[in-house]
């Protein structure tokens, strides 16, 4: 990893919340208001925003934990915006706070642990989590 991340250091998106945004299981909408699981992904996206420009080329971050709290429901169209601030960097983990705010007020916060790793290391631990293929498999 690269020398000059810090605490306090923040990124930010924003965005529009659209359909593809709505919370749904299976195809089915179950709401049309912007989903937990798309503001995990916004507020992983932000985190991860912070950690790009100090990855040494044989490096990636990968994820280690979200801990997710959703406040307030919001709906399409309406403008929001990500924030992840550093809180802690502990040699290769990376925690931040992340809050994500409409135009009313603060709609989710949560915390993003990265772990930043070699890429050999992480294709390995993929590697080693993939099932037979179906070559491998003897009928």
């Amino acid at each position: 990893m690269k020398e000059g991340m810090e605490i306090g250091q923040t990124a930010m998106i924003e965005f529009e919340v659209t359909p593809e945004m709505f919370a749904g299981f299976e195809g089915n909408v179950v709401h049309e208001a912007y989903s937990t699981v798309s503001m995990v992904y916004h507020m992983e996206w932000a985190s991860r925003k912070i950690i790009f420009p100090y990855l040494e080329e044989h490096e990636e971050g990968i994820g280690g934990a979200v801990n997710v709290k959703h406040i307030a429901p919001t709906t399409a169209h309406t403008k929001v915006q990500v924030k992840a601030t550093l809180i802690e960097l502990k040699n290769n983990i990376v925690i931040t706070k992340t809050e994500a705010w409409n135009e009313k007020g603060l709609i989710g916060q949560g915390e993003v642990k990265q772990v930043i790793l070699p890429k050999a290391k992480i294709k390995q631990m993929l590697n080693a989590s993939k099932k037979e293929t179906e070559s491998e498999i003897n009928f």
